[in-house]
Order: structure tokens, then C-alpha cells, then sequence
């Protein structure tokens, strides 16, 4: 970790002023990426760092210039992106979901990165810092996903419906969505970090999540916790889906994310202080009205 440009990014965090809040807007304390598909490789530079082809397939949004070669200062230089705002050069990828039935991708037809608080205060609250990479769920994990079952993927068009699906896929793994919904998948991520490392072994260790409204004193920066929300353009199969994680289950329970967090550091920290330490709703373009 470079820890001059983090006291950098902080000092600059500190000093800045709140803009003033337009009437009408919203108090849950997020902002957020609304990210396309980008490219799939079968790479992960978190896991499998500059080892070109060593991972399952994985589809990537996001920064465009994304290989198993990919560093920190990459990101920075090569800031093409799938993301609004574009000031979000950061990459964030999934196992890729297939059609059990024909072994064709399914890509993602939406994907939504929050930054939000989890907590009922915002006292404290610092930015993201650049560079952390962390991963959520656990790509070896092998558990049928039922009707019902956590961690499955669920049936929404941004608006009400049978989250569990109308029918479910003969294995009983994947729903089948009626009317006009289609499959999803939230996943969550920390929102408190350690100060000190950017990454760690198992890419786990360094966040954490709080409790209480507070950051454990093992990882004490609070920082804005990352939702992806994914769509997909498809509404299930009697035959299912499979990840590229697991095959050969063909369950959900193999999915996983990981974020590699890149922002131009002035509109992190402004995103940052306006929406989350303020507690105010903004989206892609700042204040949501």
C-alpha cells in the first residue's frame, strides 16, 4: 500500500466542503456505477495475477483494458470504461452464468455497483481507497440452491414480482421468472478495511464486515460498502444454468464477485462526503432528484 497517497486522499477527504443539497432528494446514504458487460477471460488479477488463462471464464464490466496482467497503475492509465461515471475506472467481474441446455454464455444485461453505508450513522466515514481488492462469496462453495435457499439467484424487473420464480429448473436450482421479470443476483461486500493492506492472501482478510454501527479495532476505516447488482437478460430454463465455477453441480452457490477499485480519487472522495457521510441518495451524475 502506498501509504502517502492514502494520506493524500484523506487529508484532501477532510478538507473538503459538502455541496448544498438540492430540495427532494433521497436520504439513503449511496451513490453508484451502472456498468455494461465489457469482455469474458478466463483471468482473475486478483487471484491468478499475471497467469493468463489459469481461472474459470469470467465476465468482466467496467475498465475495458482489464488481463490476468492487470495492476493498480494499469487502471489508472487505461481508464476506458463501461461504468457511468466515467470518472469509475475500476473492474468488477463474475464467474460467466451458461445455458445448461445449449453451453451458451448468458452476459450480464445490467450491472449496478453501489457504494453505500450499512450503518444507521455515518460518523467517521472515509472514501474507498485505490488499489483494494477484495472478493465476496466463494467460488468453491457446492450446495444446492432451492427454492428459498440463500445466496440463489432471484426473479425481479426492478419493480415487484415472485422473487423465488413462478416454476423452478428440474434440478431445482435456478427459478423461472414469470411476467416480465428476469434473473438477478445481489452480492455484498465489506464495508470496514484494516488501513494497511490492499489485498491479502485469501483477498478476504484485510475487510470486514461491522456490526453495531461500528468497524471492529482490527480493521477501524470505515469505508462505503459494494453491492453489485446484476441483471440478466434471461428468465430460466426447465433445463437451468451453470456457472463456470462449478459445472458440473450446476447450482448457484459458486457465485462470487470480485472488485478491484480504481476512481478518480477527487470524485470518490466528493461521492463520498456528499451522499454517505451526508446520508443523501445520489446516483450516477451526484444528488439523485
Amino acid at each position: 500500500m502506498d501509504a502517502a497517497a492514502w494520506k493524500a486522499q484523506v487529508d484532501a477527504y477532510q478538507a473538503l466542503k459538502t455541496d448544498p443539497v438540492p430540495a427532494g432528494v433521497g436520504n439513503l446514504p449511496e451513490f453508484r456505477a451502472d456498468c455494461q458487460y465489457s469482455h469474458s477471460l478466463a483471468d482473475d488479477p486478483i487471484v491468478f495475477p499475471g497467469l493468463a488463462g489459469s481461472s474459470h471464464m469470467h465476465s468482466f464490466v467496467g475498465n475495458k483494458a482489464v488481463t490476468a496482467d492487470t495492476t493498480p497503475e494499469d487502471l489508472t492509465k487505461f481508464t476506458a470504461t463501461t461504468c457511468k461515471p466515467v470518472q469509475d475506472h475500476s473492474a468488477y467481474w463474475v464467474p460467466t452464468l451458461y445455458d445448461a441446455a445449449t453451453n451458451k454464455p448468458v452476459e450480464t444485461t445490467g450491472f449496478r455497483v453501489y457504494y453505500r453505508s450499512l450503518m444507521n450513522t455515518s460518523a467517521g466515514q472515509l472514501p474507498m481507497p485505490n488499489g483494494l481488492r477484495m472478493i465476496s462469496g466463494d467460488a468453491t462453495k457446492r450446495q444446492p440452491t432451492p427454492r428459498g435457499a440463500q445466496g440463489q439467484f432471484y426473479c425481479a424487473f426492478y419493480g415487484p414480482g415472485d422473487l423465488d420464480g413462478v416454476a423452478r429448473s428440474t434440478n431445482g436450482n435456478w427459478p423461472i421468472c414469470g411476467g416480465d421479470a428476469t434473473l438477478h443476483f445481489m452480492m455484498q461486500f465489506p464495508d470496514c478495511w484494516d488501513g494497511k493492506h490492499l489485498d491479502s492472501p485469501n483477498h478476504k482478510d484485510h475487510v470486514k464486515h461491522g456490526s453495531g454501527n461500528a468497524c471492529p479495532a482490527s480493521h477501524p476505516v470505515k469505508i462505503p460498502a459494494i453491492t453489485f447488482d446484476i441483471q440478466y437478460g434471461a428468465k430460466g430454463t426447465q433445463q437451468g444454468y451453470y456457472l463456470s465455477s462449478d459445472k458440473e453441480g450446476r447450482s448457484a452457490s459458486s457465485m462470487h464477485g470480485d472488485a478491484f477499485v480504481m476512481w478518480d480519487a477527487a470524485t470518490m472522495n466528493k461521492r463520498t462526503k456528499n451522499c454517505i457521510l451526508q446520508r443523501r441518495t445520489c446516483d450516477n451524475n451526484g444528488y439523485q432528484q
